[in-house]
């Protein structure tokens, strides 16, 4: 469910009409739900509620808003980041730095220094030679790292190639046969708590069956670890749940997922950890843009919007689908070829695809756009990065200014010796 409804013909965010919002900001620009984030975040917080012990890290790259992060800060999440520049915003949206997760294969010296200082309560342990490399640093610093080391269970989760994270062949965690062995050194090393293990099988999972893979390897693995006289007392199970970008898909409700969880892992004992990203903020945002013009296509129209793959990177990259939809539908339908102004034939959301009627100058929705929207963004062709608002009730606010491409160029410099 989200706050993005037709009334009195308009489409509003809760209560304020998008044609509102692009007279105020202009276009193309994000706009966020409030009431929608808080609900996915109390859904998924309830749906977990036979779980005794746990604690839910947004997983900050999905969006990054300082504002979406503060939302969430409200209902209790802590944070799942991948760089020291997400823990930053983490800390900075008031995340305690004992709720913040560092994960990602590619922590660097400053990063993990960094985090160390900050106090962040878990380090994700993406190989041997990383966990080698901080418990040197933090013994250095006089610091202890509490870390879980990530398995890499070669579960396939039967998603897109480029979102699987869990597979033999994928760059991710320590490959669990050889768990037990990596564990056993890391533990050993001064400067590192090794509390636990970690795992993290893909994301947009549409079924709960390879995620219950997982986690029972990851339970025959953590009595494995105890039997060899290993403490474990914390477990992160990763994110990765789907949500329906088309109206007929069936994705697994939160629900379902914790009735999974709660039972699969009632006699491990530990505390959990959940990152959930695309669940909590997929389809509490759409991308608003309006039409440039209609251009006779060969079979069918072009719709070119103001949006392109620079704001929206999903559709070129994935062949991902977006819901498009008119602000202001007249009840007629069309059949046309959506595509931004970007001088790449990949700059294309939809070809073919049946949607509301649209004529130069309407207004109209990429829905589900919350999630690996604006934080995927670029300033290809020399175009600005998209504005961010964020509504709640009848109000809204800027949250991410336009940057236009005149600020871009400001940050760059012609040296002495070309002039």
């Amino acid at each position: 469910m989200d706050h993005f409804e037709i009334r009195n013909g308009v489409m509003h965010a809760e209560d304020v009409a998008l044609p509102d919002i692009a007279d105020a900001v202009g276009t193309p620009v994000y706009v966020y739900s409030r009431a929608t984030l808080e609900r996915h975040a109390r859904v998924f917080r309830d749906a977990l509620s036979d779980v005794p012990e746990k604690l839910i890290a947004f997983a900050v790259k999905s969006n990054p808003n300082l504002a979406v992060l503060k939302v969430l800060q409200q209902q209790g999440y802590g944070a799942d980041v991948v760089s020291v520049g997400e823990m930053r915003r983490a800390l900075a949206a008031g995340i305690a730095p004992e709720k913040i997760v560092f994960s990602g294969v590619g922590k660097t010296g400053i990063e993990m220094k960094a985090a160390l200082e900050a106090g962040i309560g878990q380090f994700n342990i993406e190989s041997e030679e990383e966990g080698l490399e901080l418990a040197e640093i933090a013994e250095a610093m006089g610091r202890t790292a509490h870390c879980a080391l990530r398995i890499n269970p070669d579960v396939d989760a039967g998603t897109h190639d480029k979102i699987s994270t869990g597979k033999a062949d994928n760059k991710f965690g320590v490959p669990i046969d050889e768990a037990g062995q990596i564990f056993g050194k890391l533990a050993g090393q001064p400067g590192v708590n090794l509390r636990g293990v970690a795992v993290h099988i893909g994301s947009q999972l549409g079924d709960l069956a390879p995620l219950e893979r997982a986690f029972e390897k990851l339970g025959a693995l953590v009595v494995a670890l105890r039997g060899a006289g290993h403490t474990i007392t914390h477990v992160d199970l990763g994110g990765g749940l789907g949500v329906p970008y088309r109206k007929e898909d069936v994705m697994p409700p939160p629900a379902d997922y914790g009735a999974m969880v709660a039972r699969v892992t009632k006699d491990w004992g530990v505390a959990l950890i959940f990152e959930p990203g695309r669940v909590i903020a997929g389809n509490a945002g759409v991308l608003l843009t309006r039409v440039v013009r209609v251009k006779r296509g060969i079979n069918d129209p072009f719709v070119i919007v103001d949006a392109a793959m620079n704001d929206l990177a999903r559709p070129a990259l994935y062949g991902a689908y977006h819901d498009f939809a008119a602000v202001e539908p007249n009840g007629a339908d069309m059949t046309a070829n959506i595509v931004g102004p970007i001088c790449e034939t990949g700059d294309t959301f939809a070809m073919g695809r049946t949607c509301d009627q649209l004529k130069t100058g309407d207004l109209a929705v990429f829905r589900t756009a919350g999630a690996y929207g604006a934080t995927m963004a670029s300033s290809y062709n020399s175009r600005g990065f998209v504005a961010e608002v964020l509504v709640d009730g009848d109000r809204h606010a800027v949250v991410a200014d336009r940057i236009d491409a005149g600020e871009i160029m400001d940050a760059e410099r012609v040296p002495d010796w070309l002039v």
